[in-house]
């Protein structure tokens, strides 16, 4: 596999979003990332894209800024990568990229919903661990969180998803 992580560019929104059209059964995930580049939740610096040797973007992973308690993390989410793509690590190498990046920036705390089985290969624990919880109701081990190397011990609190999480589809589009 010949690929490399960056920084999103605005050049590639297009290609980003038919990644995510491609991955989804629709365009939720698509309308959500355009709705969150509008959002003051949007840190471009954390829209990181996996391109092949041609340039063609193949997957994407976005982190935004999220309110937890009186402290502020990150969100993980939407990850994409193109079908044809997909089942070859690319998705685990742009999540990778993306938590280096926050690394890198400082943060401390990044949240996911999604499957522990494939989030805990990253360092991500149940955010009850963290005293942390989401805004809505889920089994405790979907709602997850992974404290950077500059994690001590704050933000912990309830998280706030940025307003375009709770859009409704054809809101956000």
């Amino acid at each position: 596999m010949s690929l490399r992580t960056r920084v999103e560019t605005a050049a590639d929104r297009a290609a980003t979003r038919r990644v995510h059209m491609a991955a989804f059964p629709g365009p939720d995930e698509a309308d959500l990332v355009d709705a969150l580049r509008r959002d003051p939740a949007w840190l471009p610096q954390l829209s990181l894209v996996a391109v092949d040797r041609t340039g063609l973007v193949v997957g994407h992973a976005l982190l935004t800024r999220l309110p937890i308690g009186d402290g502020r993390g990150l969100a993980l989410a939407p990850v994409a990568v193109a079908p044809e793509w997909q089942r070859q690590g690319v998705g685990e190498l742009v999540v990778r990229a993306a938590l280096r990046a926050a690394e890198e920036a400082g943060e401390k705390l990044v949240v996911v919903l999604g499957d522990p089985s494939y989030y805990r290969r990253f360092g991500f624990t149940p955010a009850g661990e963290h005293e942390v919880t989401g805004p809505f109701e889920v089994p405790g081990e979907y709602f997850q969180a992974l404290a950077l190397p500059s994690y001590d011990g704050s933000p912990r609190g309830r998280c706030r998803y940025p307003e375009p999480f709770d859009a409704e589809p054809s809101d956000v589009a």
